[in-house]
């Protein structure tokens, strides 16, 4: 009996939802993605649309009460928890799921684990060491690790290394690889996080007049653009612009980092704050492996022209550590591996 695969998708950016996507369309058994926010954006899969479980439209991931040491997010009294449980157990209690992949929630881990059921816990860059992560990649019978082995933290446990599965590059690029990049600037923002402050990119284009500047993503309009700076807003084809850009510049987001890596561009890394240090950390080990140029604070305008001229000079030198190939068709296997075993056991 081949019994399917639920794929828990956290609602915060875009990175979970792509990654899920591109797994679940590699796979050969059904995948149900489930998360909050999922009607019409789970491309042929089909989904379980949570309810929400934030307190408010910010969602800081503070809950504002004490919880067991075992957790990260439990408010009291929620109504949309309640639900949301309710309808991931009634899901696991009607599919009976092989495993199930969390993407990311300790909590979500639990109960997945307490309703009987395997998981593989996908695991982020950071400094994920505290309790609650710990027992969530204990429970787990395995960890997606989606990134270079290289950019890991170099204090990772031991055990929890030798649990990984590290997996770059899962939502495989779609441009060409050999595109002849040009001679401009591209700026990327994210999902994440606030708009851009768009007076500091004229600044910074002002300061290489003889280089266009392009930016993609949100960003506020300056009071008075120089001319070789254009704010392109959200664009479907982001990822061909970032094979065709001369630099890079941005923070260390997953799809972000995917996309520079794969193509091999110059990178000049702006880490974002994020929990358990998630952005840093990768930006640490980008910079360890001369893989970028990374500054932690904004650089005064006239700074950029070095920088920007470092960071070409490094991405002549591409680090091996940086080259191994992977796509979401090799993730599918390992995962189509472990829900082999889950059924064996089943039938037995």
């Amino acid at each position: 009996m081949t019994r399917p695969i639920g794929y828990y998708v956290h609602h915060h950016g875009d990175g979970h939802r792509q990654r899920a996507i591109a797994i679940g369309q590699a796979m050969d058994r059904p995948v149900t993605l489930l998360g909050t926010g999922l009607s019409g954006r789970s491309g042929d899969l089909p989904c379980i649309d949570l309810p929400d479980d934030r307190l408010d439209d910010s969602f800081a991931g503070v809950d504002g009460t004490d919880r067991p040491p075992a957790l990260h997010y439990a408010p009291i009294d929620h109504d949309g928890i309640r639900r949301r449980v309710a309808a991931l157990t009634q899901w696991i209690a009607t599919a009976r799921p092989a495993l199930v992949i969390v993407d990311v929630s300790v909590e979500v881990a639990m109960l997945a684990r307490l309703a009987s059921v395997p998981t593989v816990y996908v695991r982020l860059n950071g400094k994920r060491i505290d309790r609650p992560h710990l027992d969530a990649f204990a429970s787990a019978t395995a960890l997606l690790a989606p990134f270079h082995a290289a950019l890991d933290e170099p204090d990772l446990p031991p055990w929890v290394r030798r649990k990984s599965f590290h997996a770059p590059t899962i939502v495989t690029p779609v441009s060409d690889a050999h595109v002849a990049p040009g001679d401009h600037i591209l700026v990327v923002i994210g999902r994440g996080g606030a708009p851009s402050d768009g007076e500091r990119w004229a600044q910074a284009a002002r300061a290489m007049p003889d280089r266009p500047w392009q930016v993609i993503g949100p960003c506020t309009a300056p009071a008075d653009p120089p001319p070789n700076l254009s704010l392109l807003g959200w664009v479907e084809d982001a990822d061909r612009r970032i094979a065709e850009a001369g630099v890079v510049i941005g923070a260390a987001g997953d799809g972000l980092l995917a996309s520079v890596l794969a193509h091999r561009r110059p990178f000049l890394c702006l880490p974002e704050p994020r929990p358990f240090d998630e952005q840093g950390s990768k930006a640490h080990r980008l910079a360890a492996l001369s893989a970028a140029v990374v500054l932690e604070n904004w650089p005064d305008p006239a700074a950029f022209p070095r920088h920007i001229a470092k960071a070409q000079a490094m991405a002549a030198c591409w680090p091996d550590a940086l080259c191994e190939v992977g796509g979401a068709a090799r993730v599918a296997g390992w995962i189509g591996a472990l829900a082999q075993q889950s059924d064996i056991r089943k039938e037995v």
